[in-house]
């Protein structure tokens, strides 16, 4: 009885570990990502609507070095239905080198989730991250608009891997904080 409630245990640890690591299906990380020049204020221009972000517009995403390596994030949004600014302070990890933006990111705890840059512009100024599959989708700006040529190029990559992109949430950016 103890051996098995071990290897359950286990089961449980291992899956936690692993399923960080995961990317969807025909997705691939940036190669030669440069992580200092993705630093900074990102605006979320669209993404999957999810639990966690449920009813926010005006979403920002600040990055920054922790002095240990790790990524500090800090995402900022507006909640329409209590009307008030929400924070969430996490941080991320690279799950291989530091020029492959694969990534894992947490807000509570030992428990992390995938983070992939899998489109990305020459300037860092527009960017397309998945989740670990194909529930979580994100696009992200320097600015609070994207222009209409890069739109579509990200969507398309994204339908490419399966994402149904009709289910991309467009987010508002209307108010200062």
């Amino acid at each position: 009885m103890k051996q098995s409630g071990f290897l359950l245990k286990m089961v449980i640890i291992m899956s936690t570990l692993f399923s960080c690591t995961t990317i969807p299906k025909g997705a691939v990380a940036v190669k030669s990502f440069d992580k200092q020049k993705y630093l900074g204020k990102w605006y979320e221009i669209a993404r999957i609507d999810f639990k966690f972000e449920r009813n926010l517009n005006n979403t920002t995403a600040e990055y920054s070095l922790n002095k240990n390596g790790s990524i500090r994030v800090e995402n900022r949004g507006y909640n329409i239905k209590k009307e008030k600014w929400t924070k969430a302070v996490g941080k991320a990890k690279f799950v291989k080198e530091d020029d492959i933006a694969m990534l894992k990111v947490s807000f509570f705890g030992p428990f992390y989730a995938g983070y992939n840059v899998i489109a990305i512009d020459p300037n860092y100024t527009y960017a397309l991250v998945a989740g670990k599959n194909l529930k979580f989708l994100w696009i992200l700006s320097r600015d609070t608009t994207i222009p209409d040529e890069i739109k579509p190029q990200y969507l398309k990559i994204a339908e490419e891997i399966g994402y149904n992109t009709s289910n991309l949430l467009w987010v508002k950016h209307n108010k200062n904080k």
